[in-house]
This record gives C-alpha cells, sequence and structure tokens, in this order.
C-alpha cells in the first residue's frame, strides 16, 4: 500500500480513560455506555467514535460514486448505526446499520448508489468480512 495519509490517537485508561488524536483538536473523555455500567453519560465511547468517523467515511464515498456518475442531487444523510454484542465463544463483536437519506432521486437508484459506495469506502473494506453490515436506502 502507499500511504497517502496517516494519523494517530493515544488512548491512556481504556474505556474509561482519554484519547486525544495527534495534531487535531480532538480530545474526549471515554466513558463505558451506561447500558454497560458507565457512570458517565457525557463521556464518549470507542463506538460512537467508530460511528462517527465511519459515517463521515462513507458519505465521502457515497459522494465520490455520485460524482463520478454525474447525478446532480443533495448530498444524502447517511445514520451509521453500531452495535456491540457477544460472538458464541464468549467475545464481543460489532455490528453496523447503515442508511443513507436521498432526496429527487429512485429508490432503486439510490440502493445501487449505496451498494457502490460500499464498495469503495475505506471502513467498508477494512470491516468487510469481520462484520456484518446492513446497507439500505431511503428517499425523502
Amino acid at each position: 500500500m502507499e500511504v497517502m495519509y496517516q494519523t494517530s490517537a493515544i488512548a491512556t485508561g481504556g474505556r474509561a480513560g482519554k484519547v486525544a488524536v495527534q495534531n487535531s483538536p480532538l480530545e474526549f473523555v471515554m466513558s463505558p455506555p451506561v447500558e454497560l455500567g458507565g457512570k458517565n453519560p457525557d463521556g464518549v465511547n470507542p463506538e460512537q467514535l467508530f460511528a462517527a468517523g465511519y459515517a463521515a467515511c462513507f458519505g465521502s464515498a457515497l459522494q465520490h460514486v455520485i460524482r463520478q456518475k454525474k447525478i446532480a442531487i443533495p448530498v444524502p444523510a447517511i445514520k451509521l448505526t453500531v452495535k456491540m454484542g457477544k460472538n458464541d465463544a464468549g467475545g464481543f463483536v460489532l455490528a453496523v446499520a447503515i442508511l443513507a437519506t436521498f432526496k429527487n432521486i429512485a429508490l432503486a437508484e439510490a440502493e445501487g448508489l449505496v451498494a457502490e459506495a460500499h464498495q469503495v469506502c475505506p471502513y467498508s473494506n477494512a470491516t468487510r468480512g469481520n462484520m456484518e453490515v446492513q446497507l439500505s436506502a431511503e428517499v425523502n
């Protein structure tokens, strides 16, 4: 792989610590979700950060596909939901649901664009075969 960009984050204290992203203003106080015993509802957790990063990246991949096809529609919104559970071996696993909301396009075409974006997105390529990903589109 030819590296086009790289970044680093430093975490201390795990889920109940802090994370700082180098060369950026991003710093987070971490806290496990309340559903998993967390005590600080104002802290963030790794699943939220993963959802934010994947949603933004998928949105960019979708815009790339739309530009390549020269389709004149408003920028779609991406809602990416990260789910965490246990696997059969007692470890933890993630699953993702991606919903793209479009305007001024037929649903079948929107679904096709989402499927193409899933082939382009670096997060999708990194997780493909490693986690369940549900793709969907809606038109408002």
